[in-house]
């Protein structure tokens, strides 16, 4: 096989890997603002504990979605591997942010990982075929345009206030 064919293999990857990796997102995430919520302090831990509720929210969409039936076909469709997906997958790996997490570092941390959601489920809504698969990134990625707006007002307010 040439190497122009493995690479194109490796650009390709299936809506299921994809809803896989993307679920394993949604679930670190919850997991670690749920841990962190205790830690942080009290001005930013109603947002850490509202952080975790959406993303078991998503959680729960995507792991609904790959219980049907009725899209076991759309599971198995190739699709170009988005541009954005080393992000995304890069913010399974969770930062260490300590016993006493500064204000800052978690919403930066937020920030990132939710511009790369945002990122990632556009692209995906964009390479996928209507359908509840598309209808679902597309639903998503602009939950998550919403989340980033919400988290950069927090952050101006406490970071460029003072507050930090």
């Amino acid at each position: 096989m040439s190497e122009a064919s493995i690479n194109r293999l490796k650009s390709k990857t299936t809506l299921g890997e994809i809803l896989e990796v993307a679920t394993e997102f949604e679930r670190t995430a919850r997991d670690f603002y749920a841990d962190l919520a205790p830690k942080v302090r009290k001005n930013i831990r109603w947002l850490v504990q509202e952080l975790a509720e959406e993303e078991q929210r998503h959680y729960d969409l995507f792991t609904e979605l790959a219980a049907r039936d009725d899209i076991g076909g759309q599971l198995k469709a190739e699709i170009e591997r988005p541009v954005s997906d080393h992000k995304f997958s890069d913010c399974i790996q969770l930062p260490d942010l300590g016993e006493q997490p500064d204000d800052q570092a978690v919403l930066q941390y937020a920030l990132m990982r939710e511009h790369a959601a945002m990122e990632q489920y556009h692209s995906l809504a964009q390479s996928t075929e209507p359908g509840p698969i598309h209808d679902l990134f597309l639903f998503l990625a602009n939950e998550e345009t919403k989340h980033k707006n919400e988290l950069e007002k927090v952050y101006y307010e406490i970071v460029h206030s003072g507050g930090v």
